[in-house]
C-alpha cells in the first residue's frame, strides 16, 4: 500500500504520559513528604524534574504539541475539584492552612476528617476521587497549576496544550454531597460552573496557550436527552466567548455514539476521538454527520490502554480516509498514555523476540510520531518502519507461546454443568454454618495484611541472590505465624495468612501460570502513590502445579479457626493484566477459570474449608455502554462459576470487590452465586447494602466497616455506627464484618487499632441482638 502526503503536515500529539519517573521517583518523593523526610520545596522540586523530563522525551521523540496539566500528585480529578474551587466543608481549614498538605487530607483523609470517595475512571484501574456538590456549592477559578505548567513548557521552547478534565464530565463523575439529598443532580450546577471555565480559559489565554484540551470521557456512556442538552449548551456557551485559546474537546474509551453530532456542530475548533477497535465506529458516525469541516480532528488510532505494538498500515488506512473529513487531521494515541509503562526498553527478563510486541508509552510516542510522517509525506517516508511492524505482527501470529492445542481442546470441552454448583444455595449455607460454626456477624479480613520494608527486602534479596531460599521461606513462615498469632489474639472468627509471599494479588500467579510474561519495570499508576506492575497475558494459559496450597495448608496447620485460601478471579486475571488482543476475551476468561479451577479443587483437597476468590474488576471491567453489557456479564460470571462449581456444599466460597459503583451489577453479582461476597462501603456509607437489599440479594455480605486507603483509624463507634446501618438492610444472619479491601498497603499501627477496633463494633452490634 502506497499513501499520498496529506495536503496539510500532520502533527503528533499525546493527550497525558505517566508522572511516575522511570524509578518511581515521584512515589517516593511524596510518601517522604508525608512521612516528614522530604520537605514541600522538594517535592514540588521533584515533581518540576519529572515534567521537564517527559516533556523533552516527547519533544526529541518528534511530538510536535505536548500536553501540560495532566501531571498529578494524586489524581487529575482532584486537581480539577481545585482547580474550581469546589472542596469541600469539611477540608476547607486544611487547605487555607497549607494547600499541599490540604490536598492530600482530600485524598487520603486524616485521623478527624474523611478523604473523598474513590471509585475506578470509566473501565480502567485507575482510581479518581469523587467530586462532592450540593446546591450550595460555590464554584471559584483557581488556575495557578494549570497555568503554572503551561509557563515551565514554553519556557522550554515547545509547543503546549493545557489539558482539563471538561466541565460535563466533572459534573457527571461528581455525587451529591453528605447530607446532601440523593435526588440531587450535580449537572444541574452546570450554568454555575461554566463562568469559573470561561476565567480559567482566559487566564491560559493570557498564559500563552493557542489550545485548550477538554476532556469528555463520559460522553462515550449512554447519555440521556438533558445530558446532551447540558453538552450543547455547555459548549455553545464556551465556544462563544472572545477571550479563550482555541479549544479542543477530547473523548475516548469507547464509541461517541449521540454525543458525536452535538460536538460536531458545536462551535469549538477541534475534537479529540478514539479510532481504536473500541471505538471503530466513530469513524463510520464522523462520516454520517459530514465529517468536521473547518475543523482539527486529533485521530486517536494507538492504543493508550495496551501495550501490543501498533497495526501501522491498518492506523495509516484509518488516517487516509479521514483526511476528507476534517480540515486538518493530527496523529494521536487514543487517550493519555497515564494506562501503560514507561518503557519497554528497560525489560531485560523478557525474550527478544517478544519484546518486539510491545509497545510502552515511549514505543507508543515513536508510533505515533511514524504514523504522523506517514500521513503527511506518505507511506514511501516510512517504509521502514512498515516493514519491521509487519515482522512483528507476524512473529507473534506464529509463536507457540500464543496457541497450546492442550489448553485449547480442555476449554472447549466445558459443558454448562461444570460452571454451577451442585446444590442450591439454600443447602450450601446450612451445611457451611453445621461445618463452620460461626457466630453471629462474623469477622474476617479481605486476604492481605501489611507488606513490610524487611518483607520487601527480604523479596527483593532473593531476587537479587543476597538471600536463598530456604532463608526466605523462613521469613514468610515467620510473618505467617506472626499474622495467624495476631488474628487470633484480636478474635477475628475467619482467618488469613496475610499473603506474605506474594507481591501483587494478580502478578503473583501469573508468574505461576503459562502463557503470562511479568515485567520488571512495567509500572502503572492504580491510584496516588499506589503503582502496580500489570502482567502481560500474551498466550495460553494453564497451571502446571499448585501456587497458594503450600502456604494456606501451613497457616491452618498453626490454628483451629478456619483460615481462607486466597486466589484472584479470571475477571480480575484479565483486567489487571495487559491482555491479549488476537482472541476474544471469553475464550481468554475460560482458560484462566480453567487453570484457577485446579486450584480450589487442591485447595479443599488439602482441607480448606473457605476459598475466596476475588474479583475487584468485574464492575470495573464493565462494557460502558449498556448494549455491550450482557454479553460481557454472561462470560465473567460463567467464568467465575467455572472456577468455583467444583466444590463441596460445606466448602463455603468467598468473593470480593472494591472501589466501584455496584448498583448496575446487582445481578451479576447475585448471578456469581458465591457463598459470601464483601463489598467496598466505608467511605459511601454502605450505599451498596441498600442495593443489596433493594435487589433481593438472597446470600451472605460483608459491607465493609474500615476504609484501608486511608490512612486513619476508624474508631469502634464509627465501626459499629456502619454496621448497624448495614443490619438495616442485610439480616444478622447473613451480615459479615470486615474492612473495605485488603491491608497490604497499610502499615501495622493502624492495622492493629483498625482491626481491634472492628471485632469490638462486631462484639458491641452482636451484644445488640435480639436473643434468638
Amino acid at each position: 500500500m502506497t499513501t499520498k502526503p496529506a495536503a496539510a503536515a500532520a502533527r503528533a500529539t499525546v493527550h497525558g504520559y505517566p508522572r511516575q519517573g522511570q524509578s518511581r521517583e515521584l512515589k517516593k518523593a511524596i510518601e517522604g513528604y508525608w512521612q516528614g523526610r522530604v520537605t514541600a520545596d522538594a517535592l514540588r522540586a521533584t515533581a518540576a524534574g519529572l515534567r521537564r523530563a517527559n516533556w523533552e522525551q516527547l519533544a526529541a521523540a518528534g511530538i510536535h504539541e505536548v500536553p501540560t496539566g495532566d501531571f498529578s500528585y494524586y489524581d487529575h480529578v482532584l486537581d480539577t475539584t481545585v482547580m474550581v474551587g469546589a472542596v469541600p466543608d469539611r477540608h476547607r481549614a486544611a487547605v487555607a492552612a497549607d494547600a499541599l498538605a490540604g490536598y492530600f487530607a482530600m485524598a487520603r483523609g486524616t485521623q478527624d476528617v474523611a478523604p473523598l470517595e474513590m471509585t475506578k475512571w470509566f473501565d480502567t484501574n485507575y482510581h479518581y476521587l469523587v467530586p462532592e456538590l450540593g446546591p450550595d456549592t460555590v464554584f471559584t477559578a483557581d488556575p495557578a497549576k494549570q497555568v503554572g505548567e503551561l509557563a515551565e513548557a514554553l519556557a522550554l521552547g515547545l509547543t503546549a496544550r493545557p489539558v482539563l478534565v471538561g466541565p460535563v464530565t466533572y459534573l457527571l463523575l461528581a455525587k451529591p454531597a453528605p447530607g446532601v439529598p440523593a435526588g440531587f443532580d450535580p449537572l444541574t450546577l452546570l450554568d454555575r460552573l461554566l463562568p469559573v471555565y470561561a476565567e480559567i480559559l482566559a487566564d491560559l489565554r493570557a498564559a500563552g496557550a493557542e489550545w485548550v484540551q477538554l476532556d469528555e470521557p463520559a460522553l462515550v456512556q449512554d447519555r440521556t436527552q438533558a445530558e446532551l442538552n447540558a453538552l450543547a449548551r455547555a459548549y455553545r456557551d464556551l465556544g462563544a466567548l472572545t477571550d479563550r485559546p482555541r479549544l479542543l474537546v477530547a473523548s475516548y474509551f469507547d464509541r461517541l455514539g449521540d454525543a458525536l453530532p452535538v460536538l460536531a456542530k458545536a462551535p469549538v475548533e477541534g475534537l479529540a476521538l478514539d479510532f481504536t477497535e473500541a471505538a471503530a465506529t466513530n469513524l463510520d458516525a464522523l462520516a454520517a454527520v459530514g465529517g468536521l469541516p473547518g475543523k482539527r480532528l486529533v485521530a486517536g488510532v494507538v492504543d493508550g490502554r495496551n501495550i501490543w505494538v501498533n497495526d501501522l498500515e491498518k492506523s495509516l488506512a484509518i488516517l487516509g480516509t479521514l483526511l476528507g473529513l476534517a480540515d486538518r487531521v493530527d496523529v494521536a494515541a487514543s487517550c493519555s498514555l497515564l494506562h501503560v509503562p514507561l518503557d519497554a526498553a528497560v525489560e531485560r527478563d523478557i525474550e527478544p523476540q517478544i519484546l518486539r510486541w510491545l509497545a510502552f508509552a515511549r514505543q507508543k510516542t515513536r508510533e505515533v510520531v511514524t504514523l504522523a510522517k506517514g500521513l503527511a509525506h506518505g507511506t514511501d517516508a516510512v517504509a521502514a518502519d512498515l516493514a519491521a511492524n509487519r515482522a512483528d505482527l507476524a512473529s507473534r501470529t506464529v509463536s507457540p507461546i500464543t496457541h497450546d492445542p492442550a489448553v485449547r481442546a480442555r476449554a472447549a470441552a466445558v459443558t454448562d454443568a461444570d460452571t454451577h454448583r451442585a446444590q442450591p444455595y439454600a443447602e450450601r449455607a446450612a451445611a457451611q454454618r453445621a461445618h463452620l460454626a460461626l457466630p453471629l456477624l462474623p469477622t474476617t479480613t479481605i486476604g492481605s495484611f501489611p507488606q513490610t520494608d524487611e518483607l520487601r527486602s527480604a523479596r527483593a534479596g532473593l531476587r537479587a541472590g543476597r538471600i536463598g531460599t530456604a532463608d526466605y521461606e523462613d521469613r514468610i513462615r515467620a510473618e505467617i505465624r506472626d499474622v495467624i498469632a495476631f488474628q487470633e489474639k484480636t478474635g477475628l472468627d475467619v482467618l488469613v495468612h496475610g499473603e506474605a509471599e506474594r507481591n501483587d494479588m494478580v502478578q503473583y500467579f501469573a508468574e505461576q501460570l503459562t502463557g503470562y510474561l511479568a515485567t520488571r519495570h512495567g509500572w502503572v499508576q492504580s491510584y496516588g502513590t499506589r503503582y502496580v506492575r500489570p502482567p502481560i497475558l500474551a498466550g495460553d494459559i494453564s497451571r502446571p502445579e499448585p501456587m497458594t496450597v503450600r502456604w494456606t495448608t501451613y497457616a491452618q496447620s498453626l490454628t483451629g479457626r478456619p483460615v481462607k485460601g486466597m486466589l484472584t478471579g479470571p475477571v480480575t486475571m484479565l483486567a489487571w493484566s495487559f491482555v491479549r488482543d488476537d482472541q476474544p476475551l471469553a475464550d481468554t476468561a475460560r482458560q484462566v477459570a480453567l487453570a484457577l479451577r485446579d486450584e480450589v479443587d487442591d485447595l479443599e483437597t488439602a482441607g480448606t474449608s473457605v476459598i475466596q476468590v476475588d474479583e475487584p474488576a468485574l464492575r470495573e471491567t464493565l462494557p460502558l455502554r449498556a448494549a455491550d453489557r450482557p454479553a460481557y456479564l454472561a462470560w465473567a460470571t460463567e467464568s467465575f462459576r467455572l472456577t468455583t462449581g467444583g466444590v463441596r456444599p460445606d466448602t463455603q466460597i468467598h468473593t470480593h470487590m472494591c472501589y466501584a459503583e455496584f448498583g448496575d451489577i446487582v445481578q451479576a453479582i447475585d448471578d456469581l452465586d458465591a457463598d459470601v461476597i464483601s463489598l467496598e462501603a466505608a467511605r459511601s456509607h454502605m450505599q451498596v447494602a441498600r442495593e443489596l437489599a433493594a435487589h433481593g440479594y438472597p446470600r451472605e455480605a460483608g459491607p465493609g466497616v474500615y476504609d484501608i486507603h486511608s490512612p486513619r483509624v476508624p474508631s469502634a463507634e464509627e465501626a459499629a455506627s456502619l454496621l448497624r446501618t448495614g443490619l438495616d438492610a442485610i439480616p444478622a444472619e447473613r451480615l459479615w464484618v470486615n474492612p473495605d479491601c485488603g491491608l497490604k498497603t497499610r502499615g501495622w499501627p493502624e492495622t492493629r487499632a483498625s482491626l481491634e477496633n472492628l471485632v469490638t463494633a462486631a462484639r458491641t452490634v452482636r451484644s445488640e441482638l435480639p436473643a434468638t
